[in-house]
């Protein structure tokens, strides 16, 4: 890319470098059994990922029947048992995905992870997966503190600057991601393959791309 490119390109991590819905689904499908439910679909499951853990159990209990406000804590604490035991025997990067990765390391670009996932499930998702040392940092849905998740800026901005700082590019799935993008001023691109919300086109995304060899002509364009 041109002296004028980007310094930085930061990505989502469920439905953005990694197709984690068979994990996802897993672990709400087990709570959701606890409580004498019906499983979800891994379909119905992809809808409810991108505001984190909460939300996501929050939708799921909504979508097979409710619960009670004082019922949901251990419910809660029994998924995140559950999947952080399992986060990694389905999940993997999406098709070329790596390579993406490969190609943005090869023109010195700095990559990092910013994701509404703990931390530490980020971290050890990534370990498992060999891709971890790839990365300049994983910016989590906690490791800012309470309310300080996206679509805020704040863990963009963090992104950046413990990544060096520089002119910087997001890519993510959802609307929590392009918003954190343009909440910090910076471009957001949306993947058509993650676990969409709404209809992609609807994100206000400043581009689009159906598969990960298109990102660096897509980054090109945006440089330009």
């Amino acid at each position: 890319m041109s002296k004028n490119s980007f310094d930085i390109v930061g990505f989502d991590l469920d439905g953005t470098l990694v197709d984690s819905s068979g994990d996802l689904t897993a672990a709400v499908n087990d709570t959701l059994a606890s409580v004498g439910r019906a499983p979800l679909s891994v379909a119905q499951v992809k809808t409810m990922v991108g505001g984190g853990a909460k939300h996501m159990l929050t939708q799921g209990l909504e979508a097979t029947g409710g619960i009670e406000a004082e019922a949901f804590r251990p419910l809660y604490k029994r998924m995140l048992d559950y999947y952080g035991e399992h986060l990694s025997v389905h999940t993997r990067p999406f098709p070329g995905a790596v390579e993406a990765l490969d190609a943005l390391a090869a023109r010195g670009i700095t990559v990092a992870v910013c994701t509404n996932k703990f931390e530490s499930f980020a971290t050890r998702l990534l370990t498992d997966l060999g891709l971890i040392d790839r990365f300049a940092c994983i910016i989590g849905g906690d490791t800012l503190g309470p309310g300080l998740s996206k679509p805020n800026r704040a863990p963009i901005d963090a992104m950046i600057v413990r990544s060096g700082g520089g002119r910087a590019a997001f890519v993510g799935d959802s609307i929590y991601d392009i918003m954190a993008a343009q909440n910090a001023e910076i471009p957001g691109i949306a993947v058509s393959f993650g676990f969409l919300l709404e209809p992609v086109e609807q994100m206000g995304a400043d581009a689009v791309i159906d598969s990960f060899d298109q990102l660096i002509p897509t980054l090109e364009q945006l440089s330009a």
